[in-house]
């Protein structure tokens, strides 16, 4: 996620953060540098405009030539900027309402709104603990109804049917009234994509949106379409009360310039950011925590909440006392692990979220690649239940046995070996005084002379 971005401004930072002193001159040069790089980015020009004074004036004052380290203090200005430029804080839906709540998405074709819709219905039904209705009222494509049918039932909440003879407020309306009578928290409703040049479509979502009224009308867009999204977002609010916009596809947004110009253009707060294609795959907005990805620092409380959220800490307990107890780490164990990385986004995606992660090579990068980890649970799939708890039993005609039932090498299956032995070796160490010590000295050693790639998969 916006990694062009990040490595353009993390080097130009970077040269500036060693200097002694600051002077008008090479902050004129990093700023210069920080332009092209915001540009490269496709962020509109009104924001570049604006960052670029806003640093200038902040960065000759008073405040960084006092500092200790002049350097750092404009990083600080830096990120400070980008935090603004993005909207402050996270703005969290507003549900306070009497129920139910009724949330409208709107947006153009293809930039992800049904898909969104089920994200958001998760969202709220896992970690708001709220009854969730979803409606479509596209009534123009009948495989969206479909699709968000099907979604419903994936997820875990109720879908109220619609079809393509239906006018969409009656839709919209059938489907409050409903919500009503079964208690429910929120309504989100689906409507068509639409382009804005059309004034027909855009006249009918009009008349939905004051017809039904609803408490958050929130603006779908696809981040990889950079500046334009915020054009078009611009567009959209000028038709319909728009409350805040979800940016989709941002994984696949190496430039990262709708993020920094939405909020600059439409006034609006982009209220979450879709990270992927899973249904879990929803983040809220927080621009403090971009602004510190984008300046290649991580985003650890991001990482700390995800953890929190996806792992099972009753498994958790087990596995301590287990290894406390000195009965060993087996493959069955090393199974869930991979498992609740899985879960967790992948290792990409954490790795994403570590300080300093954007200074790795681009080679070591490309062989953290989480298709391995989906090879190594089909291996110790393959194995049987004596085999995942004795290890040791692994030799000639049992690795071939299992190479061939999860479709691998043998040299496979001997790398998943090795790398269960290193990670025993470490949970080994952890069950002892100053067990975590000895586990961060042990994770150095396991890193190969490649760095962190012959870990993952570096053949």
């Amino acid at each position: 996620m916006f990694e062009n971005l990040s490595d353009r401004l993390s080097q130009t930072l970077k040269n500036i953060t060693g200097k002694g002193r600051l002077t008008e001159e090479n902050i004129k040069e990093t700023l210069r540098e920080v332009r092209m790089a915001l540009l490269e980015a496709d962020v509109a020009l009104p924001v570049i405009k604006q960052f670029i004074e806003n640093v200038k004036t902040k960065a000759l004052g008073l405040e960084v030539n006092k500092s200790l380290n002049p350097g750092q203090a404009f990083l600080k200005i830096v990120n400070a900027e980008l935090v603004a430029a993005m909207g402050e804080a996270n703005e969290a839906l507003n549900l306070a309402t009497q129920k139910p709540a009724v949330i409208m998405m709107a947006g153009l074709q293809g930039a992800g709104k049904t898909t969104s819709v089920g994200k958001l219905a998760k969202f709220l039904k896992e970690r708001e603990k709220k009854k969730v209705l979803v409606v479509s009222a596209d009534v123009y494509r009948p495989a969206a109804i479909k699709q968000l049918e099907t979604l419903a039932s994936d997820i875990g909440v109720d879908f109220f049917p619609s079809s393509v003879e239906q006018k969409p407020v009656d839709i919209a309306n059938g489907a409050i009234k409903h919500a009503k009578l079964q208690f429910f928290d929120v309504v989100i409703l689906d409507t068509a994509g639409r382009l804005h040049v059309d004034s027909d479509m855009m006249d009918e979502i009009k008349a939905l949106n004051q017809a039904v009224n609803p408490i958050e009308t929130l603006f779908v867009v696809d981040a990889m379409t950079g500046q334009d999204a915020a054009n078009t977002a611009k567009a959209f609010h000028e038709a319909l009360p728009l409350s805040g916009v979800i940016l989709t596809k941002a994984d696949g947004d190496a430039r990262g310039g709708a993020a920094l110009s939405i909020r600059h253009i439409t006034g609006k707060p982009i209220k979450f950011i879709g990270t992927g294609e899973k249904t879990d795959a929803l983040e809220p907005f927080h621009p403090d925590r971009i602004a510190s990805r984008i300046l290649g620092m991580g985003d650890m409380l991001s990482l700390i909440e995800e953890v929190e959220r996806t792992v099972d800490k009753d498994k958790a307990m087990k596995l301590a006392s287990k290894v406390q107890k000195g009965k060993g780490f087996d493959l069955e164990d090393f199974r869930d692990q991979l498992a609740q990385m899985r879960d967790m986004g992948g290792m990409m995606s954490m790795m994403n979220k570590l300080p300093g992660m954007s200074n790795l090579p681009d080679n070591v990068k490309d062989k953290v690649n989480d298709k391995q980890f989906v090879q190594m649970e089909a291996i110790i799939n393959s194995m049987t239940p004596k085999e995942r708890s004795h290890p040791d039993l692994i030799k000639g005609s049992r690795k071939k046995r299992i190479a061939a039932g999860s479709g691998t090498q043998i040299q496979d299956v001997n790398r998943l070996l090795k790398q269960f032995t290193q990670m025993q070796k470490m949970m080994k160490k952890m069950s002892g005084k100053g067990g975590m010590m000895k586990m961060m000295r042990g994770m150095k050693g396991m890193m190969p002379p490649g760095g962190m790639g012959g870990m993952f998969g570096g053949r």
